[in-house]
C-alpha cells in the first residue's frame, strides 16, 4: 500500500544522489524512557548535550560515522550522521555538522557495503516498528 504523499512515484535507491537527500524522521521525540528503543548493534545512544544523542554507527581507522539524534528540522526528531575527530585511538574530540541520513549511508556504502546494508536493515526495523519514516528533503 502506498502512502499518500507526493513522493509515491519516486523510487529512491541507496547509493544514488537522490538517496543522499533522504532523512530519517522519528515519529516521537526522544527521551530517557524511549531512547533505548533506538540502540544499534549493542551500543546505546548517549545524551551528549541537552536534547542531542549520539552513538557510534561505524568506526574504522579510515572512516567513522556516528548517529546523531536531535531536533534538526523544526520540531521533527531526525536520525542523522556525523563524522568524528578521534584522537589517541578512542577519544572523540569533535563531531562534524549533521549529515543527512541518506548521504551518510551512501558514504558508508563506499567504505563498507556490508555495514551500510546492516544499517539500512536497522532503519527498516524502525519503520516496521512504526518508530520513524524516510523523508526527502529539498
Amino acid at each position: 500500500m502506498a502512502e499518500e504523499n507526493n513522493q509515491d512515484n519516486v523510487e529512491i535507491t541507496p547509493g544514488s544522489k537522490e538517496f543522499g537527500k533522504m532523512v530519517f524522521r522519528l515519529n516521537n521525540p526522544v527521551n530517557a524512557e524511549n531512547v533505548s528503543s533506538l540502540n544499534y548493534n549493542g551500543a546505546e545512544l548517549e545524551e551528549i548535550q541537552d536534547g542531542v544523542y549520539a552513538q557510534p554507527a561505524f568506526v574504522s581507522d579510515e572512516f567513522n560515522l556516528f548517529f546523531v539524534v536531535t531536533q534538526l528540522i523544526g520540531d521533527d526528531w531526525i536520525i542523522a550522521f556525523s563524522k568524528a575527530t578521534i584522537e589517541n585511538g578512542n577519544e572523540i574530540t569533535d563531531l562534524s555538522d549533521p549529515i543527512p541520513t541518506g548521504e551518510g549511508l551512501n558514504m558508508l556504502g563506499d567504505a563498507s557495503a556490508d555495514d551500510a546494508n546492516n544499517l539500512l536493515s536497522y532503519f527498516g526495523t524502525l519503520v516496521d516498528a512504526k518508530r520513524g519514516e524516510w523523508r526527502l528533503i529539498e
